[in-house]
């Protein structure tokens, strides 16, 4: 694979990703109206996650806000990344991935420009909430920012692989609504999102506690929490990169070069 073909390819299959986005206006608005809620009406009902209440005094639940803005630019790349997985099951039904997968290109490559196409847009829509939470009177150092956007990139990529496992075992569009679901508020929900991990411990809640540590959302959350306190968190930031390692692999053996289809099984199978 010469180093022009990898960039026209690059340019063409997450290009389509961003122009189709960029014709649909609409979607950033749904993709920031679902975070921007819990943010506001979330934060303000919530009782006990700190000890207190998280109720007037006003500092209370500024301070909560702040904690639950890295969980909320999760649950943006989480949900971007389910959906740019139902868009790669609508292509597989209309044969979009077949001629992809048939292109004289490594088949890594074509899943790994629909991955950093579907990375660029969690990201754009991660700063974007960042700029509405913001006008909200969330302030966060720009420098800090600029140090966690490779997070920010990296929680992407994971939640996008994960994204692109699912379209290969998704046969019909129909099935991806409860997939969706399936998936998405088990993460959320069990995780550090909206209430710390010592919490948890503390009020005896050990099995959800279990899962939570081992959750890679956990991770990504945590990843980009400390980062935009401008620190590493190096045990979550691997955890992050081994598991969005693994989802690709998983995803790119999944997909037959010659077909275009999942695998119904091992290789040789059947």
């Amino acid at each position: 694979m010469k180093p022009a073909h990898a960039l026209r390819a690059l340019r063409a299959v997450a290009g389509r990703e961003l122009n189709s986005f960029a014709r649909q206006p609409g979607r950033l608005l749904s993709a920031l109206v679902r975070p921007l809620l819990w943010f506001l009406v979330f934060a303000a009902g919530f009782q006990n996650v700190f000890g207190v209440a998280i109720v007037p005094p006003y500092e209370t639940y500024i301070e909560y806000r702040v904690y639950l803005v890295p969980g909320l630019l999760g649950m943006v790349a989480l949900f971007n990344g389910m959906q740019s997985s139902l868009a790669m099951v609508y292509d597989r039904e209309m044969g979009v991935m077949r001629l992809l997968l048939t292109a004289p290109l490594p088949r890594w490559w074509i899943l790994a420009c629909k991955l950093l196409g579907g990375a660029s847009l969690s990201l754009a829509q991660m700063l974007a909430f960042l700029v509405a939470a913001w006008l909200f009177g969330i302030e966060l150092a720009p420098a800090h920012v600029l140090f966690a956007l490779p997070v920010f990139l990296l929680a992407a990529l994971m939640l996008g692989a994960l994204g692109l496992v699912l379209s290969v075992y998704v046969k019909q569009l129909e099935n991806f609504a409860g997939t969706m679901n399936f998936v998405i508020f088990p993460m959320f929900f069990l995780s550090t999102a909206l209430y710390p991990l010592w919490k948890l411990k503390e009020s005896g809640a050990w099995v959800v506690h279990g899962i939570a540590q081992f959750n890679p959302f956990t991770h990504a959350v945590e990843a980009m929490r400390f980062a935009l306190y401008g620190q590493w968190l190096g045990d979550s930031l691997a955890v992050v990169a081994g598991c969005a390692l693994a989802f690709f692999l998983l995803a790119l053996w999944g997909y037959d070069p010659q077909r275009g289809t999942p695998r119904r099984g091992p290789p040789g199978a059947g």
